[in-house]
């Protein structure tokens, strides 16, 4: 294996890592609206009483504080693996951001979004000030979970490159019913990630409520996924890229039974399994080609005639053997300092919510 070789590989770990732990990230933002509303609230007239407020804010406290101490951390992925595509195979990264220009905006338009709402929402003791703020976790989750289906999807089926690597596209060319298909995907299999994860970091009510989610979601995650893998690997795929989506359809198979036992433990896993497997089964699918092009097979990209100078790869290596475990490490240490359950009894009274009266009648 040589040094260009190598750095396909990593990039190709880099977003395995990203989407298996930003997954549920998003998972979390999106089932926030949905799980951070008691079950339970008795309408009064037709209106909200102060303690159905107080109880609806602090499940979405709840939903938030599992992911609170890790998700900045979880983005740290995509960063490195973009830094890495930029030093490793420049012209990669050049063809492949122009062409995806207006969806990588979007996705970073709502992951700060995310950002600023995640961080700002409890700055302000007010019911309608964090209720904005939910709405921009809400939207930094859903876009980047689709959108990042469509650009891989097509990034494996290809875009109208020419001879001098320049796209000759334009945004409605990724709006294929194969990118529309790969952001569907993610959009499910991300939903089911982070309702299994809320049930591994929640406990009580939360917990019951988070596994009717991931028992109810698994199922069409499952078959879209399977769609999806079965038209790349038939599509694009060879003998060999057999073997990740063998495994991604297993661990579907795992994810399914164990949320329907309600055992959140082995659905995670499983679930992180068929991410983990998928985006491997791109990749596979993908060498050794980075972006082909449907204009002619010629002008295909490909590890060698993207790749950075062996020099420029050998320093990148030595820094990545000696930065990459402290990191890993780092996040892993986190992790486990914050590994224990949450529940609705653990979050303290807002002191805005004690002014909230129920309506007169």
């Amino acid at each position: 294996m040589g040094l260009p070789e190598f750095w396909f590989l990593l990039i190709a770990v880099l977003f395995v890592c990203y989407f298996v732990l930003e997954g549920f990230d998003f998972g979390v933002g999106m089932l926030m609206p949905f799980l951070g509303a008691s079950h339970s609230d008795v309408a009064v007239a037709g209106q909200q009483t102060a303690t159905d407020a107080g109880t609806n804010d602090a499940r979405r406290r709840v939903v938030l504080n599992t992911i609170g101490p890790v998700w900045d951390g979880n983005e740290v992925w995509v960063l490195t693996a973009g830094g890495a595509t930029f030093a490793a195979f420049g012209g990669w990264y050049a063809t492949m951001f122009t062409a995806f220009y207006l969806p990588l905006l979007l996705i970073l338009v709502g992951l700060i979004t995310r950002v600023v709402a995640i961080e700002w929402r409890g700055k302000i003791d007010n019911p309608r000030w964090r209720m904005w703020c939910d709405v921009g976790i809400g939207l930094g989750s859903w876009i980047p979970a689709i959108l990042w289906g469509v650009a891989f999807a097509n990034v494996i089926r290809g875009l109208p490159i020419d001879a001098d690597a320049q796209y000759t596209g334009g945004f409605f060319n990724l709006l294929n019913p194969f990118g529309l298909l790969g952001g569907l995907t993610t959009l499910l299999v991300f939903l089911t990630h982070g309702a299994v994860f809320l049930a591994l970091k929640t406990d009580g009510v939360m917990r019951e409520d988070a596994m009717k989610y991931a028992s109810r979601l698994s199922i069409p995650a499952a078959v879209v996924a399977a769609v999806f893998l079965l038209w790349t690997q038939f599509a694009y795929g060879n003998g060999w890229t057999w073997i990740p989506v063998l495994i991604a359809a297993v661990a579907a198979v795992v994810m399914v039974l164990a949320t329907q036992m309600k055992r959140e433990g082995i659905a995670f896993a499983a679930t992180s399994i068929a991410i983990a497997a998928t985006v491997s089964s791109l990749f596979a699918v993908l060498y050794p080609n980075v972006l082909p092009s449907t204009t002619d097979e010629a002008f295909n990209l490909t590890i060698d005639n993207t790749s950075s100078s062996h020099y420029t790869l050998t320093v990148m290596t030595w820094v990545a053997l000696i930065v990459a475990p402290v990191v890993i490490g780092y996040q892993a240490w986190s992790y486990w300092v914050f590994s224990k359950r949450i529940r609705v009894e653990h979050i303290p009274a807002s002191v805005g919510l004690s002014s909230l009266r129920a309506p007169s009648k």
